[in-house]
């Protein structure tokens, strides 16, 4: 018998502080930092962002997000044997314990699954759905949980308003089991370490202190000028794979990262807006959350459906990217 992955589960979590472009341009002009609705809005499309609460950490997102998975999915915590995480903000300097294992024992999860983090900064959740589709196909793990969570808000200069205004957090899974019907049709990844430093933390941890700096920084023309051409690439890629045509695709999901390069790439694949779930207005770039939360958002409210034909694709530093087609 073949096997395959299959999504049998969604499920996301906002911290509860919504905060408008109104309120951060608040924030900013106490600062000295002009900036206004219009300007964020004519850049990138978001109008609002959630910020987590000082004693929230990944963990907690992603937890809240995982069992509501589980409970779509109909299982159990202790049905899962793995768990993996993308983030890029971790619940530990250093990045161990690995935030898997965080999550593991807050599920009260007793049955030794195996945990780990991927790190892919923004295309994280694709790399994590590849890893997972990987281990199920190979007959390794049957029930895999994936999450894509991420506090974005402490990684962030307040005096940047090029940065600081995009970013939000959240928290997005998905349980992923084997299955006799294919569910993930194809995967494709990427990554090209030449173009390392446009999006980076540029900064380490050395004698207990940070060595550089501990914010992120961005090139942000450089970054839409890669995505656009790499996201087009890597879409057409995984439905050749699959051996399928973008007018195939019932819905696309990029990453919400900016609302210029989302639509530069569904022009570029010939399909229609309205096929595009977009989630970045009220959201903002919650990195590798974005994917996930944007798939359950369109899920729960009826448009994805089973049987349809879902892309979902992201970019982040790396430079990485990937896609992924999924039959519901």
């Amino acid at each position: 018998m073949t096997l395959y992955s299959k999504i049998i589960g969604t499920g996301s979590y906002l911290p509860e502080q919504r905060v408008t472009n109104e309120d951060l341009t608040v924030q900013l002009a106490a600062k000295g930092i002009e900036t206004s609705d219009e300007w964020i809005t004519s850049r990138s499309g978001i109008s609002a962002r959630h910020y987590a609460a000082p004693e929230q950490n990944s963990s907690d997102l992603a937890v809240h997000a995982a069992r509501k998975a589980l409970e779509m999915a109909g299982l159990k915590p202790d049905d899962i044997d793995l768990i993996i995480v993308a983030s890029s903000t971790p619940d530990f300097f250093g990045s161990f314990p690995s935030t898997a294992c965080i999550v593991q024992r807050k599920l009260g999860m007793t049955n030794h699954s195996a945990a780990v983090d991927v790190q892919a900064v923004c295309s994280g959740f694709v790399y994590a759905v590849s890893t997972a589709d990987a281990f199920i196909r190979a007959g390794v793990h049957k029930n895999v949980l994936v999450i894509g969570s991420e506090v974005f808000s402490r990684i962030l200069n307040f005096e940047d308003r090029t940065t600081c205004v995009l970013f939000g957090d959240g928290a997005g899974a998905i349980v992923m089991s084997a299955s006799e019907e294919p569910g993930i049709l194809a995967t494709k990844l990427h990554a090209d370490g030449r173009h390392a430093d446009i999006l980076s933390i540029p900064g380490n941890l050395s004698g207990g202190a940070v060595a550089g700096s501990s914010y992120l920084f961005m090139d942000g023309p450089a970054v839409f000028k890669l995505a656009v051409t790499v996201l087009e690439q890597v879409a057409n890629e995984a439905l050749e794979h699959a051996g399928m045509t973008a007018g195939q695709i019932d819905w696309l999901i990029p990453h919400q990262a900016n609302i210029r390069i989302m639509k530069g790439t569904a022009k570029k694949l010939g399909m229609p807006l309205e096929k595009m779930v977009v989630t970045v207005d009220q959201h903002g770039n919650t990195s590798a959350a974005s994917i996930p939360l944007a798939l359950d958002i369109a899920v729960r409210d009826g448009r994805i459906k089973k049987g349809d034909h879902v892309m979902m694709e992201g970019v982040g530093g790396g430079f990485t990217w990937g896609a992924v087609l999924v039959r519901m």
